[in-house]
């Protein structure tokens, strides 16, 4: 990522996550900034945002995995989410659809990165 606190107000106010962590670390000049999904838990799943150190690592912004999906954010309410994260302007690269395995609809971050959002059949 480019910037912690651009991250942070997306996965939060776009995403509805929950900023379970945010400590600065001067001996790195760094930041520990871990977010997590509505409904996580204290031991459920938590994405730490990692700020890019160097010019090499900031080419791959949005892009760390070659335009694949790499990330999958499972919900109790596919059409819920869908319709909230639409309406707080979360780009859809491909339409929900129907798989045996429940909705799926794919949509970018806000760097690019691609992500699926999976309910239930």
């Amino acid at each position: 990522m480019r910037d912690y606190d651009e991250a942070i107000a997306w996965f939060t106010g776009v995403l509805g996550f929950t900023l379970v962590e945010d400590s600065y670390q001067p001996e790195q000049d760094k930041r520990w900034v871990v977010v997590a999904p509505p409904g996580a838990g204290e031991n459920g799943a938590s994405i730490l945002l990692a700020r890019a150190a160097t010019p090499e690592q900031a080419r791959f912004i949005g892009d760390q995995a070659a335009g694949r999906v790499f990330l999958f954010l499972r919900t109790d309410d596919f059409w819920r989410d869908y319709r909230a994260f639409t309406a707080n302007g979360v780009r859809f690269v491909r339409e929900p659809a129907e798989q045996p395995y429940g909705m799926v609809a794919v949509f970018e971050d806000l760097y690019g990165n691609r992500w699926d959002l999976i309910g239930p059949a």
